[in-house]
């Protein structure tokens, strides 16, 4: 029997962290698709945008922590 180690633990956080990044980007496309009035045709350019909103996001979040932390 194989025990759990810290390294299974970081990586089903880091599994549950990548859903919920992704689900985070779904929403944020489909609003954007929303905003433009359900127009067909840009659901990349949508996906993208959100991706890099929420990246955006995650970023400053990281650098606010680390200044709190500082």
């Amino acid at each position: 029997m194989r025990h759990k180690t810290a390294s299974d633990s970081t990586a089903k956080h880091d599994e549950r962290s990548l859903d919920s990044t992704e689900e985070l980007i779904r929403v944020r496309a489909y609003l954007l698709y929303e905003e433009r009035g359900c127009e067909k045709g840009h659901d990349l350019d949508d996906w993208l945008r959100a991706e890099s909103e929420i990246a955006g996001r995650n970023l400053l979040l990281k650098q606010r922590v680390r200044k709190a932390g500082a």
